[in-house]
């Protein structure tokens, strides 16, 4: 239950998890990211507390604010996409955040560099 997690133990396991995220509330502000200092897609301090439409490029608004209306809507639950960013395979994710009753909070945003868990081939359950 998160009520016996303290907010450094929240924050802690929120940077050390294996992908980068992002949150984005109901009204499309930038609340929150992890690992800012090596992020897949880096941004500026600045971005936080402003909206995610001016932290994208122009190319991507059309198909974010879709993202969002859906999201808003309950049209979409989730969306992925992956590109090819400097030879890197890259796995991008979003996520509708809604509370108990199903109200929508915001939109939860993950990136993850999978170049090299594509290369898994067999089975490792040993710890070396």
């Amino acid at each position: 239950m998160i009520e016996q997690l303290r907010k450094d133990q929240l924050s802690a396991m929120l940077e050390n998890l294996p992908v980068d995220i992002t949150f984005v509330d109901e009204n499309d502000v930038v609340r929150y990211w992890n690992k800012h200092d090596n992020r897949i897609f880096q941004r500026p301090l600045s971005s936080l507390g402003r909206p995610t439409q001016q932290c994208h490029p122009d190319r991507a608004l059309d198909k974010l604010n879709r993202i969002l209306t859906d999201f808003r809507s309950g049209r979409r639950d989730s969306v992925e996409f992956w590109k090819d960013i400097e030879g890197r395979k890259i796995h991008i994710r979003y996520f509708a955040v809604r509370d108990t009753d199903g109200r929508y909070l915001g939109t939860l945003g993950t990136d993850q560099d999978i170049t090299d868990i594509k290369r898994l081939e067999s089975e490792k359950v040993t710890l070396d």
